[in-house]
This record gives structure tokens, sequence and C-alpha cells, in this order.
């Protein structure tokens, strides 16, 4: 790759450099990839590249196995599944052609996360020498952590261009965020901000896009931890642009729904599926209109075991042209399903009653928190005397009207016409939040504590590699009814204990499987390992 110099505040810096042709913008874009520097003469590599170098170096030293040139015995059936995976997923590919000097290690701590339940880095060593794995190398904690600040943006933003192709099935993208809790105090991004794990810690918030058929992850981006999730949406429409995807149908909770979140959605001729609050106007107004027919047999569905109505609705649209700022407005189409469910009105008015228990503990107590000012006054009135001191009188009419949408809910799509087939899609949601649960719990990554935003960044990459292949084979379990038997460790540790073999001047072989740990690789939908 071509070389440069730069002189910056009197450092002679050098750099490579990439030119790539646009052909849709007719224009070439020139990358640098500042390398080190010259000092009197002579080159200094800085940490990323002089990396680079080792790693290179010690890939011609260990050009791959082909045949054993000592006698050796390694866990191989875990691994061999994950290699059968990424090759049919095409990340395999893909991260060779983003990251053509650190795929094999990549791909080696993605596999240790997956096998070593949150266990950390430091144990990668023992691991290592007991496996066989991409790198095929152990990578000391230094060096993992070395590696995790060379993952670069461009080639991490390719990757996921690469993967949207692979992915878009004619399906909804699912769309959630999460928070990781962080003990570090150098993160530019780590605020203090609505904690998901109520944990009393700075956090960074993580949004993901899902396929809501495929089940599979092609996109992350990382939020500072203060961001709401209603103020996301213009940032992942952008990103959606970036990423060239066509046909977007988008399924997202109602901590997304905004009249200006629905507005930009409309303009980008996007389709959606949202769930949104009954308390909404427009919602109520139809809940009122249908309260004493919806709960009756025909609007029941045995399937679901869920009362649904459903009503064609006008949206008041808005829209700010950005050239002359000028507003216009129209209607558009919406689809309103609303559903009533038995179980869920019991849970909302435990819940709600709960929630009445804790304001009137923490105004009796003293213990006020300011979050909770609005509710006090909505739900109470309160009076103080010298002599009685609070005295709590309950707004009755207020918790009537709370109480009499228990067990109600609502989404609005301008996609999905049948109540039941909406239902079905924001159903399978709920995988954005198992994905995430995964994501957090597995891969060991609940709390982080690294120190530096390169490093975060890089290891947030490695982690949600690991989670593409957790998915595949979460969903492989689920659809052939695996769990019934299983946990995800039992059997992940059922294929890991398949050995490879190796003699010296011999090619490797595989020790004897059983017919369940054959069938168990035709149920992930992978030949058996010869």
């Amino acid at each position: 790759m071509p070389r440069g110099t730069q002189i910056i505040k009197g450092v002679e810096y050098v750099y490579e450099y990439d030119s790539k042709w646009m052909p849709d913008k007719k224009y070439a874009t020139h990358e640098r990839d500042y390398i080190g520097k010259n000092v009197d003469g002579v080159f200094i590599p800085n940490k990323k590249y002089r990396l680079k170098l080792e790693l290179l170096e010690a890939k011609k030293m260990h050009p791959g196995p082909v045949s054993s040139t000592e006698s050796s015995r390694s866990f191989y059936g875990a691994t061999y599944l994950f290699d059968a995976v990424g090759e049919k997923l095409g990340v395999t590919r893909d991260l060779k052609k983003c990251f053509p000097e650190t795929w094999e290690q990549i791909l080696s701590i993605a596999y240790y996360l997956i096998l070593e339940d949150r266990n950390p880095m430091s144990r990668f060593p023992k691991w290592s020498a007991t496996h066989v794995h991409p790198y095929g190398e152990n990578i000391p904690s230094q060096r993992s952590s070395d590696l995790f600040g060379t993952i670069g943006e461009n080639a991490k933003q390719e990757f996921f261009k690469l993967q949207a192709e692979r992915r878009l099935e004619k399906e909804f993208i699912a769309y959630d965020t999460t928070s990781i809790s962080s003990y570090s105090k150098s993160l530019k991004q780590a605020k203090y901000g609505v904690n998901k794990d109520d944990e009393p810690l700075q956090q960074i918030n993580l949004a993901l896009l899902f396929g809501e058929e495929s089940r599979l992850p092609f996109y992350y981006r990382k939020l500072a931890g203060n961001i709401t999730d209603v103020k996301t949406i213009r940032n992942l429409l952008a990103d959606i642009d970036f990423l060239k995807l066509d046909k977007v149908n988008l399924v997202m909770d109602r901590g997304f729904y905004s009249e200006k979140n629905i507005n930009d959605l409309f303009q980008k001729h996007y389709k959606f599926l949202i769930a949104v609050q009954t308390s909404l106007k427009f919602v109520q107004v139809k809940l009122d209109e249908v309260r004493n027919i919806m709960v009756t047999r025909p609007n029941y569905s045995s399937k679901y075991k869920i009362y649904c109505t459903s009503s064609t609705e006008e949206w008041a649209y808005t829209e700010t042209k950005e050239r002359t700022g000028k507003q216009e407005t129209g209607t558009r189409k919406i689809y309103l399903h609303i559903f009533y469910n038995d179980q869920r009105a019991v849970d909302d008015k435990n819940e709600f009653n709960s929630m009445l228990d804790m304001l009137e503990n923490e105004l009796m107590t003293d213990s006020l928190n300011p979050e909770h000012e609005r509710l006090y006054a909505k739900y109470y009135d309160i009076q103080e005397t010298p002599v009685r001191g609070i005295t709590l009188t309950p707004k009755q009419e207020t918790i009537n009207k709370a109480e009499k949408n228990y067990g109600y809910f609502a989404l609005i799509t301008n996609e999905v016409k049948d109540p039941l087939e909406a239902l079905n899609i924001y159903r399978t949601k709920d995988l954005i939040e198992k994905a995430f649960g995964n994501l957090k719990e597995r891969l060991n990554m609940r709390r982080t504590s690294v120190s530096s935003s390169e490093n975060l960044e890089g290891k947030l990459f490695v982690q949600f590699v690991a989670l593409i292949y957790l998915s595949y084979i979460k969903k492989a379990m689920n659809d052939q009814n695996l769990f019934s038997k299983y946990t995800m460790q039992e059997f992940l540790d059922d294929l890991d204990i398949i050995e490879r073999y190796g003699h010296p001047g011999k090619k490797h072989y595989i020790g004897e499987m059983t017919k369940k740990q054959q069938e168990l690789y035709g149920h992930m939908g992978v030949a058996v390992p010869t």
C-alpha cells in the first residue's frame, strides 16, 4: 500500500493511503491510516502498526496446518461447528475481506467467548492449548487488548454492509436498545441514564438490528448512556440509508414511539409496526368505541388466547422540507390493532398496585424520588400538618381511569392489515431482548471495564461476531425443539468433547462420534466432520 507523510505540530507522521473510486458519486475517496512517525530519519511504527507487523510475521512462521509435525490431541467438535456456520452465513468470508490481517484472531476470541461461558480473556491461553481454533496460537491478554484497538471503524462498517446484504430476506427488521454498565471513568459515552439493569453505574447504550425471520443480527451501534430510545430513530434512519437496505420493515417497542418518528418513517417510505401506549388520544377514542363489544366470542383467537379488533385510521402527517423549511401537511393511512388478554389484565393490576405501594412508601418515609414527582401529584392529594404529619388521599377517579385499560395493548402499522399477523410479528421482537440477554450474560458483557474507547469498540465488535453464531445456534435449537433436551451449554459441551488427532507426517483425523452427536450436526444444518 502506498505511503505518505504529513507534518503535524512539527512531527513528521507516516501514513498508508488507499484510493477508491465511487461510481455512484463520480469521484474518488482517499482513506489514510497513520502507521507511525519519522524521528531523525528513522521510521518508528505506532502500536497498531507494530501489532500488524507481528501478526504478519506470525502468519509466515505458522502458515496453517497441512499435516502434523508432532502428535497432538485437541477438542474440535464445537469449533468445527462454528467454522461451518461461519462459512454458511458468510461471516468468515466477510471478516477475511474486512480484516485481512486479524480475521483469524477475531474468530478465535469469538469462539472462546461462546464456549467459555462468562470467563475473562485471561483464561484464553488454557482454552487455546486444548482446542483447535482459526488462529491456532495463543493470544495473551495484552495482545487481545492490542487487537481490540486495531479494529477500525471503516472495516467494521464494511462488515456490517456485507452482512446486511446477506441477511435481507423479505422480513421485518427488529430494533431495540439495551444498556451496558461501565466501571470505567474514561469512556466519553459512559453516562448516567435510565439503566435497564437497575445498576447505579454509568452506562453505554447499544442499539441492535436483527432480521425478524432469520433471527440473525447484522448491525449494531454504540450510543451515549443518557440517550433515550425515542431519540435514536433519526440516526437509525441514517444508518439504514448508509447500509443501503431496501424495502425496510421495522418492528419496534413503544419506547420508540413519537409523532415525529412516525412522520420520519412515512417520509422515508419505510414500513413499520410499533407498539403504542393505550393512553394516546387516538387509541383511547377507538378503545372507548369498542370496549363494550371487544371481549366477545367473535373477537377471540383460540390460537393466541387473546381478543382483538382492528380499524383503519387517518394519521395527521407533517413534513418539513429541508431545502425550504416549508411545512407540508396531509394524511396517511395506518392500521390500529387493539388487543385484550385476561392474564395481562391481572399482571397490569398487580404491577399498578405495586407502583402505588412504592409511591406511598416513598411519600410516608420522606424518601422522595425526584423522578416520581409527577406520579405523586397524579395519583395522590398530599397534605402535611405538624400534628398528623403526612396524609395521602388517593385520586380515585384518576386511578379508575388507569384501571379501565388493564389488559389492553395496541399496535400501529402502515403495512400489516391482519391483527393476528401483526401480533405474531411483534411477539418475535422478544428475540431482540433475548439476544441482548445472550450478549450480556453469556459473552460476559453485563459490565465493561475496558479503559479506552478504542478497546471498547473492538471488544464490542468481537462480541457482536460471537452473537451472530449464538443467534444461529439458538434459532436452530428452537426450530428443532432441542431446548427440551439441552441447555445451550449442554449442547455445546456435547459437541466440544469430539477430538481431533494428529501424528507426525500424517493428516489429522477425527475421533469417534456417537450417533447422537452426528444427529446434532444435522439439526444445525451442518455436515458431520470427516
